[in-house]
């Protein structure tokens, strides 16, 4: 029996579509997105089937709705910070992490969904999902190359910027609700170990480029040739 572990359902309007998803993603978090079925989803809202049907058309469908709604999120926050004059460009990376932890700390269950289940949707709408998830890491990238040009000049503004997602979006695999750390103390842990490798790492040196070694191929053999057999 699949036992609600969200606030009620609403018996109706937009705000029971909301409430659907923040229930499936309750349960693709704690069972998988194979795992749960569309009966599991409906007994947990305590709806009929029917009426999830009326909302959802099939479980790929709610997959795409959660995961979709919390990059776009994501998206948004880059934008704010990025329009935002009171922050200066020095200081967008901080504030973008900030911000990235705590939308994370709400919504633990849409997140661990985004980072493992989109693999499970149709091409189309996995493309478009990692679209925008590739823009929020150019949003990191050009932050990254705010604090650091040289490394820029390099192309390592992305890889870092992917190092640093290395780092926050696996947090759930170890940090419990329970335990004694949360996202807002494990934050200044965060910018402390990136901002100071980040400010403090050389840049690298340039890779020479490969040497081309002519290979000497050995001339081919002259053909034997053929010799008849000489008679008396």
């Amino acid at each position: 029996m699949a036992q609600s572990i969200q606030p009620p359902v609403p018996s109706h309007g937009k705000g029971q579509r909301e409430a659907i998803l923040a229930e499936a993603a309750a349960l693709f978090a704690r069972h998988g997105y194979h795992g749960t079925a569309m009966s599991d989803l409906a007994e947990a809202c305590g709806l009929s089937k029917a009426t999830l049907y009326h909302h959802y058309r099939d479980k790929s469908e709610v997959l795409t709705h959660i995961a979709d709604g919390h990059v776009s999120r994501l998206v948004e926050l880059c934008e704010s910070v990025e329009g935002d004059p009171a922050v200066a460009p020095d200081e967008r990376l901080a504030v973008l992490v900030e911000r990235f932890l705590a939308e994370y700390s709400e919504a633990q269950n849409s997140h661990r969904v985004l980072t493992e289940d989109v693999r499970f949707l149709p091409p189309p709408d996995r493309k478009r999902i990692l679209d925008k998830e590739r823009r929020v890491v150019q949003s990191f990238a050009n932050a990254v190359a705010t604090l650091r040009p040289d490394l820029a000049k390099k192309k390592l503004t992305k890889p870092l910027a992917m190092l640093l997602f290395g780092m926050v979006n696996w947090m759930f695999t170890w940090l419990r609700p329970t335990g004694p750390l949360t996202h807002a103390s494990v934050t200044p842990l965060v910018l402390n170990l990136f901002f100071d490798g980040v400010r403090n790492m050389p840049a690298p040196a340039p890779v020479p480029a490969p040497r081309l070694v002519r290979v000497q191929r050995p001339a081919p053999a002259a053909p034997k040739r053929a010799t008849r057999a000489r008679t008396a």
